[in-house]
């Protein structure tokens, strides 16, 4: 069960020169929204944002609010993607569906390292892609159809370069670096280019 009188102690205190996310204009427009009335999944998210403002942890928030890890960790995410005002969004209802904008995200994020936006890893995989993609454009699909996806533009996850392209690197040790039809050839030229490098 949330604690009503730890949250109203929480949100009342809030201090605006220690804002961590929010612009003053955002925290005055979520706490003006916050003052009217809300389902209870909205002013959830309102506060899940506030408190992670403020310099709460997860943790904390779930256990100040009594919302699951899951709620917090995506509204956290939100707020520090600078994406605050996306928290009347999503309504219940028909999802949305993948459009132009969302296929050419995706196209553009595959060809990118991760750690461009910030992830800890060299490689996206088809669930960090629709995570990431859901947070950024409100559009949540499985897994198996980003993979599908992805296969009908002639995409992969494990694709690290653009078609086409060799950094300077690469041309001088001899890797070459070709399409997906190619992998078989890319493996075995891969393997002797290495030992030559090697020796």
């Amino acid at each position: 069960m949330p604690n009503h009188s730890s949250k109203d102690d929480a949100l009342e205190s809030y201090d605006t020169k220690k804002s961590k996310f929010l612009t003053p204009f955002q925290r005055k427009l979520l706490l003006k929204n916050l003052q009217t009335d809300l389902q209870p999944e909205y002013r959830r998210r309102l506060e899940i944002m506030l408190l992670a403002d403020m310099g709460k942890t997860q943790t904390q928030i779930c256990q100040i609010l009594g919302c699951s890890q899951e709620m917090a960790r995506y509204w956290i995410a939100m707020v520090q993607a600078g994406l605050a005002h996306k928290w009347n969004e999503r309504l219940k209802g028909r999802p949305k569906t993948v459009n132009k904008q969302y296929l050419e995200r995706l196209q553009e994020l595959v060809t990118h390292s991760p750690r461009e936006y910030g992830y800890g890893f060299a490689n996206w995989t088809a669930q960090w892609l629709s995570k990431h993609l859901a947070l950024e454009l409100g559009i949540e699909i499985s897994d198996r159809h980003i993979n599908r996806l992805l296969k009908e533009k002639g995409l992969s996850t494990k694709q690290k370069h653009q078609e086409g392209k060799e950094t300077a690197q690469f041309k001088n040790d001899g890797i070459k670096i070709c399409d997906l039809q190619s992998s078989c050839e890319l493996r075995v030229d891969w393997s002797f280019d290495l030992m030559k490098i090697s020796n």
